[in-house]
């Protein structure tokens, strides 16, 4: 009998860490799912994750990058990286790519452009509820 107890024991507490061990994991998967990528500091796993770089963009950008050093800036990063010019920088910034910490100056985090274009819908409500409504005028007969 004591054998049997044991048994249901080591089973239960087996579970209990499966499931901590997976809600651990989905904790730090989902930090990192929103946190920036920096471009001197990104392996090409974590650039391949940004959205709109590709297993071949982020091979160029590591090779630029250690071949001639870390990034200054955004220009610099521009200027080293073939094919990313001024509307490609500003889509990987606001997909969270960063220059030394830096988003690039102008561009939008992914989190507030939801925010915005509902404050653009409130505006055109509000626009519309001002408008004010012109019954068309029976003439008479």
């Amino acid at each position: 009998m004591q054998f049997l107890f044991n048994q249901r024991f080591f089973r239960r507490t087996n579970m209990w860490k499966k499931w901590i061990v997976a809600v651990i994991g989905f904790v730090a998967l989902m930090s990192t799912a929103f946190a920036d990528v920096d471009a001197n500091k990104a392996d090409q796993v974590a650039l391949d994750g940004l959205r709109g770089l590709g297993p071949a963009k982020s091979k160029a950008i590591i090779e630029e990058r250690t071949k001639n050093g870390p990034f200054k800036d955004w220009p610099d990063f521009q200027k080293r990286v073939k094919g990313i010019g001024d509307v490609t920088s500003t889509r990987l910034s606001e997909a969270g790519l960063t220059i030394n910490g830096q988003a690039k100056p102008g561009a939008d985090k992914a989190s507030d452009a939801p925010k915005k274009s509902s404050e653009k819908q409130e505006k055109l409500k509000a626009e519309a509820k001002e408008k004010p409504k012109t019954e068309p005028t029976k003439e008479p007969k």
